[in-house]
C-alpha cells in the first residue's frame, strides 16, 4: 500500500474517543518535526534498517499531509506517525503509545470490548481465527474471515500491517498476529458488535466484542506460562519454552532453568529443544546465566563488533554523549565443563517469525559457535540485532518514540546470511519431536 493512500486513511480513521484531548495541525507537525530531529540524534545506525532518504521523503509528505489535516486526538496521531514503522524496519525502532499494555487493561476495566478473536495473520494478509480472545475454544477456530463490518480483510490487515514495526514483513504480519485486538482497536476502533463474514460461511455474523483479557497479556504475566519443561521419555528428549527474557525476578527463572536441567539428568534425555519461538527477548543475563552454564562446552562471547550511540561519557575511551563509535566485543564467557548438570547430548534451539532481540543473539551464539542447531522458521529477522532500547516522548501527543542504543554483529563477524536463518527449516506439519 502506498503511503500516500495510508496518511489519507490516517486522517479520516477511526473517530476520536469522546474526552480525549485534540492536536492541532500545528502541534502535531511540532511532534513530527521532534520525532525527525529524534531519528538522528538517538539511533547508533538509522541507516542500519531504515533508507533515509525514502524515510526523509515519507516525512515531508506526511508534513505536508498535516497541512490540512482537522484536529486529531492520540489515536489519530498515531495512525498518522506509525506509518513510519513499517519504513524504519526494526523491531526497537518505531512510534507507540506509552503505555499500550496498561490502556488496554483500563480500556476493558472501564467496560470496553475488543475484537473478539485471538487471530493468525500471515504476510499474504489471511486472517485467520486462531481462538476465542483470551485464548478460549471457540466455534470459529481455524475460519478465514472475508470481511470485518463490510471491509475486506486484505484491506484490514493492510491497514494494521502498515502500522506495525519490525525488521520484516513476516516479522510485522507475527507481531500483528499477536496483537491484532490492539491493532484493530487503535485503526478500526472498538465497538460493540462485529460484523464478521466468514469464507466457509454464506451470511455475515453479528459477533459481540470481548472483555476477556488478551492471551498475550495474561500470558506475559504468568510465570508457569512463559516457562515450561516437557519430558518425552519415549524419544529420550526434553522440551525446554522460555517465552521472554524480559522476566524481572531472574532468581525464579535462574532457579527455573537449574531444577530443568536437574531433571532433564535425571531423566536420561539425550535430545534437548530449547523452544524460543515466543521468545521477543529481553536482556542477555537470562540466558547467559540461566542457560549456557548448562550447555556451553567453550568460551563464548555475544558477538563481534558494535556500533553504539554514547549515552555515559567515557572520558577514558574518549567517548562524548552524543556520539557514535564503533568498537570490538572483546567479554568472552567462559564455558563450565565441571558443571555436574552440563548436557551433553544433541542440542536443538528452536525459532519462529517472532523471535527477536536477546534470543536472537542466543541462537547466533548457539550456531556461531556449534553448541547444537538451530530449527524452525527463519527469514523474518536481522542476525545484526540492535538493542539498548531507549525512548523519548513526543512533546505534543504524548507518542513515543523508541530506538536502539547500540547494533552488535554475530560472533562469527559474518554479514551473511542477512536474516536469521536456521540449520534445519521446519514445515507447519512437523513436531518439535519429529527433530532428528
Amino acid at each position: 500500500m502506498k503511503l500516500g493512500l495510508v496518511l489519507a486513511c490516517a486522517l479520516c480513521g477511526a473517530p476520536a474517543r469522546a474526552g480525549g484531548p485534540q492536536f492541532s495541525a500545528a502541534l502535531l507537525r511540532q511532534d513530527l518535526a521532534y520525532l525527525d530531529r529524534s531519528l538522528h540524534e538517538m539511533p547508533a545506525d538509522l541507516a542500519h534498517s531504515a533508507d533515509v532518504a525514502q524515510l526523509e521523503h515519507a516525512i515531508h509528505d506526511m508534513d505536508a499531509s498535516l497541512g490540512a489535516s482537522p484536529p486529531l486526538d492520540r489515536d489519530g496521531a498515531w495512525r498518522m506517525f506509525a506509518t513510519l514503522n513499517p519504513l524504519l524496519g526494526d523491531g526497537h525502532l518505531f512510534v507507540g503509545f506509552f503505555d499500550w499494555r496498561g490502556e488496554t487493561r483500563a480500556h476493558l476495566a472501564s467496560g470496553g470490548v475488543l475484537f473478539p478473536f485471538e487471530m493468525r495473520v500471515t504476510p499474504g494478509c489471511e486472517l485467520r481465527v486462531r481462538a476465542a480472545l483470551g485464548g478460549g475454544v471457540s466455534e470459529f477456530t481455524d475460519a478465514v474471515i472475508l470481511r470485518v463490518d463490510g471491509i475486506p480483510a486484505p484491506s484490514v490487515c493492510e491497514q494494521l500491517l502498515a502500522r506495525a514495526h519490525g525488521d520484516t514483513r513476516a516479522f510485522r504480519a507475527d507481531l500483528v498476529s499477536r496483537r491484532f485486538w490492539f491493532y484493530y482497536w487503535k485503526v478500526f476502533g472498538a465497538p460493540a458488535a462485529f460484523e464478521i463474514e466468514f469464507t466457509a460461511r454464506p451470511d455475515a455474523r453479528k459477533i459481540p466484542g470481548a472483555s476477556q483479557l488478551p492471551q498475550l497479556l495474561a500470558d506475559e504475566a504468568d510465570f508457569d506460562r512463559q516457562f515450561q519443561l516437557r519430558l518425552v521419555p519415549e524419544a529420550s528428549a526434553a522440551v525446554l519454552r522460555l517465552g521472554t527474557f524480559a522476566w524481572p525476578d531472574k532468581r525464579q527463572l535462574f532457579d527455573f532453568t537449574r531444577a530443568s536441567f536437574a531433571k532433564i539428568q535425571a531423566a536420561r534425555a539425550n535430545k534437548l529443544i530449547i523452544d524460543l519461538r515466543d521468545n521477543g527477548g529481553g536482556d542477555d543475563q537470562s540466558w547467559i546465566e540461566g542457560v549456557m552454564p548448562y550447555i556451553a562446552d567453550k568460551p563464548f562471547r555475544t558477538g563481534s563488533q558494535i556500533r553504539k550511540r554514547v549515552v555515559v561519557a567515557d572520558p577514558a575511551r574518549h567517548e562524548v554523549v552524543g556520539s557514535v563509535v564503533d568498537g570490538v566485543i572483546d567479554d568472552w564467557f567462559p564455558a563450565q565443563p565441571r558443571n555436574p548438570l552440563r548436557f551433553r547430548g544433541r542440542l536443538y534451539v528452536v525459532v519462529g517469525a517472532g523471535t527477536y532481540s536477546s534470543a536472537v543473539v542466543m541462537s547466533n551464539v548457539i550456531q556461531d559457535f556449534g553448541f547444537g542447531l538451530v530449527a524452525g522458521h527463519g527469514g523474518s529477522v536481522r542476525t545484526q540485532q540492535s538493542g539498548g532500547a531507549r525512548r523519548t516522548t513526543l512533546p505534543n501527543s504524548g507518542l513515543i518514540l523508541v530506538t536502539p542504543r547500540f547494533v552488535v554483529s554475530r560472533p562469527s563477524g559474518a554479514a551473511e546470511p542477512t536474516l536469521l536463518t536456521p540449520d534445519i527449516e521446519l514445515d507447519e506439519s512437523m513436531t518439535l519431536g519429529e527433530l532428528p
